[in-house]
């Protein structure tokens, strides 16, 4: 399944709306369409949407190692300009 079948999967899991969504991650229902359409998700769009759904989003290395991504890496990045 591709991501933004996955989103969609948690979104409604979660008892979320698109438009919710959208307005969490500060644009139009219509850009969150697109980037659901072209698969054009960034890294910092997922871990707003893993906020947002209450979710890890993490990278599992050999079933062991687990690197969890989360709003402060956003901010660090944002600090880093």
């Amino acid at each position: 399944m591709a991501i933004s079948g996955k989103i969609k999967a948690l979104l409604q899991l979660k008892g979320k709306e698109q438009i919710d969504l959208a307005r969490h991650l500060e644009i139009s229902k219509q850009s969150l369409s697109n980037k659901f359409y072209r698969e054009s998700f960034s890294a910092e769009d997922l871990i707003k949407i893993g906020t947002f759904l209450s979710c890890d989003l993490a990278f599992i290395v050999d079933d062991k190692t687990k690197v969890v991504l989360n709003q402060d890496d956003i901010k660090a990045k944002e600090t880093a300009k």
